[in-house]
């Protein structure tokens, strides 16, 4: 049920933002620099501008907004007839599912909302609390589960188990040279069809923790290809179930890897203290069962966070652990999900933190290592690579290497569809201003603005 506002709260809310002279667009902008601060992702422009437009009408009731609000009008809650706010409704997802049975029910629902026409699901934001909350239930589980009982009569098999894992490892390749952008909805329709029978057929116990490991790998991806896109509260949506169903199939290195995911996207978000933190639990709870190779992806993953919040210090030791660490690596011991952290992906690690803690001569090594080590199937991660390179060679005040980095970022990523591209674009677009005089960036700029991924970065 949607809660609405008195035509006397639409009023007041129409009023306060008439009272400093904005128009919608510019009440946007106020909420999106607010929610920023907070580390929270909004919706497009297009959606809240909608929104507003709801709210102000009587239609729908900002419940989610509230603070931000306030923050952005400078008002208390009840001037703008707000004091009253309703409870946010429980959106769908981020609760850590008690059983498996549970797990299939809350991820099926997040295939078919995710699908549903009109859904709102892409423009959610992340739940800060789902954060903590979903790998301490992890980390607390401890008995063996029951997988769900079936009803149907549909006796699944391996055979049905690794033709889904063929089709995931399909969209994963897709993921990787064009970008979550390109296949994330068709991944979405694969799940919410043909595996979604699977889960409720019948099955042996080990027949069935394969296949609770397998779609947990696949709602991992989806995860991925979601927050690539920048949906970002249907990514950790994704992440928290895929960590369940790694949970139910007792996969503790595959729920090590969903803990390292989240910690990425945390980052990326500047949710730090949280992204340290969930790197630290795939470290934690997966002691014993995690190859060399998984612990140093999980160290790195930490060190990204660390130099991100300004921790140089713990910044370098979990970066030397996790060198050290995956020397020790054995060929033929890792699963096959984590096969594409080779050399190269740590070097890229090491890149971004060291391009992070404004260490240029050796983000520039390790970018180049990283992109001489690369077979061209991860074009994403070549992407990432040279813009850090692109950015080192900035810092260290040579635009005119930056600025062909960046070119060549940019002719890699002419098929890309990924938000996470654009951003990596932006930031260095921003950086850049500090050379406009420079012939070499007046020509960058002018080239670059061919191209769709840089055309992107202007709105």
């Amino acid at each position: 049920m949607v809660s609405t506002t008195t035509p006397y709260q639409a009023d007041l809310l129409r009023a306060a933002r008439n009272h400093l002279g904005w128009k919608k667009p510019r009440l946007v902008y106020a909420l999106r620099q607010a929610a920023a601060q907070e580390g929270r992702s909004l919706p497009t422009d297009t959606s809240l501008l909608r929104s507003i437009a709801r709210w102000e009408n009587g239609q729908t009731y900002p419940a989610d907004y509230v603070e931000l609000l306030v923050k952005v009008y400078g008002q208390p809650a009840h001037r703008l007839g707000l004091a009253d706010a309703p409870a946010a409704p429980e959106t769908p997802g981020t609760v850590y599912p008690t059983t498996p049975t549970d797990s299939v029910e809350a991820l099926t629902a997040l295939w078919r909302t995710d699908l549903a026409p009109g859904s709102d699901m892409q423009t959610l934001s992340p739940d800060p609390a789902a954060w903590n909350a979903a790998p301490l239930a992890w980390l607390v589980s401890g008995q063996q589960e029951q997988l769900p009982n079936s009803r149907t009569r549909t006796q699944v098999g391996m055979s049905d188990v690794e033709a889904v894992r063929a089709t995931v490892d399909v969209y994963a390749d897709l993921d990787n040279r064009f970008g979550g952008g390109h296949g994330r909805r068709a991944l979405i329709q694969y799940l919410n069809g043909d595996v979604a029978e699977l889960l409720t057929a019948r099955s042996t116990e080990p027949v069935g923790r394969s296949l609770f490991g397998t779609v947990a790998e696949a709602t991992l991806l989806a995860g991925w290809m979601s927050y690539d896109s920048g949906h970002h509260g249907l990514a950790q949506r994704y992440f928290i179930q895929a960590l369940r169903l790694a949970q139910a199939a007792e996969d503790r290195r595959l729920a090590g890897s969903v803990l390292s995911a989240m910690s990425h996207q945390a980052t990326y978000l500047g949710r730090f203290t949280e992204a340290a933190n969930l790197a630290r639990a795939a470290q934690l709870g997966t002691t014993g069962h995690a190859t060399p190779t998984l612990t140093a992806q999980f160290l790195a993953m930490e060190a990204r966070a660390l130099s991100r919040v300004g921790d140089h210090a713990g910044c370098n030791t979990a970066l030397t652990r996790s060198t050290t660490i995956f020397e020790r690596t054995k060929p033929g011991e890792d699963p096959e999900w984590i096969g594409y952290f080779d050399q190269a992906e740590l070097s890229a690690e090491l890149g971004h933190c060291f391009r992070d803690m404004g260490q240029a001569q050796q983000a520039t090594t390790y970018a180049e290592l990283c992109l001489g080590g690369t077979d061209g199937r991860y074009v994403r991660s070549d992407f990432f690579a040279t813009m850090v390179l692109a950015e080192a060679h900035l810092t260290a005040g040579e635009p005119e290497l930056a600025c062909r980095s960046a070119l060549t970022a940019l002719k890699l990523g002419q098929q890309l569809k990924s938000a996470r591209c654009v951003t990596y674009l932006s930031e260095f677009r921003s950086k850049l201003a500090g050379f406009a005089t420079s012939a070499p960036v007046a020509e960058f700029l002018e080239e670059a603005e061919s191209h769709r991924l840089w055309q992107q970065t202007a709105s």
